[in-house]
């Protein structure tokens, strides 16, 4: 499986929502230590201009969360 690099830039659409390689791949977040399927990486601009990747991740019984786009590895 092929390594992502944070500092990677993938196409955004104009709706904020990453083209990232791990859409729809089982993947863990190093943060939580959760795992699940990588659903979406939005791109969401701050107050002060900063723009911030957020990963939302969705576990096999259902329940999602967020977390930096720099937190997820592909499960091995």
């Amino acid at each position: 499986m092929r390594r992502v690099e944070e500092r990677e830039a993938y196409p955004v659409g104009v709706d904020g929502y990453e083209e990232h390689p791990l859409l729809g791949v089982r993947v863990r977040d190093t943060a939580s230590k959760g795992e699940g399927e990588l659903t979406a990486v939005i791109h969401e601009l701050h107050g002060d201009g900063r723009v911030v990747r957020i990963a939302h991740i969705r576990s096999e019984n259902g329940i999602e969360w967020t977390t930096a786009a720099a937190n997820v590895q592909p499960v091995r």
